[in-house]
């Protein structure tokens, strides 16, 4: 029977309890001295393909932005609880690299069947002319567990801790 570790199963579990993320990406102008821009997207994981889903409006800035320079991030937060301290809360921040996917190829299906998987509600968006996937491929990130609690992943371990399931 496979071993899931402690870290990687609260990794595994935090990203699973949310439905959102805050997505980093660069400017549009691109100018050093541009400051990065963070939007609240809903998220879908698929297994298959090992990478996170997201379903963006090509009117967005995060979207043009993703397409102009691909090297993303994503946080992921336990939610706070009134009175408990706040230095403790379990978090991980992801990097990634964003790819724009044709509707009409295996990984486009794929990713779509995880993404209304988990947002069924949101079918009648995947026919706008204007909506499309985004797929996030983790290559690194940073998880806190607690406090004193903190170690790197690699884009391997993230996609193991995401796609761990025991017999």
């Amino acid at each position: 029977m496979p071993h899931e570790s402690r870290l990687q199963r609260s990794l595994r579990t935090l990203v699973e309890q949310r439905r959102t993320a805050a997505l980093a990406v660069s400017a549009i102008d691109g100018n050093a001295g541009s400051a990065p821009l963070i939007s609240m997207v809903p998220f879908a994981w698929c297994a298959q393909f090992g990478c996170i889903v997201l379903h963006v409006s090509a009117l967005a800035v995060h979207t043009r932005a993703m397409e102009r320079h691909p090297a993303v991030s994503l946080l992921f937060s336990a939610p706070e609880t009134a009175g408990d301290g706040v230095h403790a809360l379990e978090r991980v921040s992801l990097q990634g690299v964003a790819s724009t996917l044709p509707t009409e190829s295996v990984l486009g299906e794929g990713i779509r069947t995880a993404y209304l998987a988990r947002f069924p509600e949101a079918g009648f968006m995947t026919e706008l002319p204007d909506f499309r996937f985004v797929c996030i491929t983790p290559e690194s990130g940073r998880h806190i567990a607690g406090f004193g609690s903190a170690r790197d992943v690699t884009g391997n371990d993230f996609v193991a801790a995401m796609n761990f399931r025991p017999e």
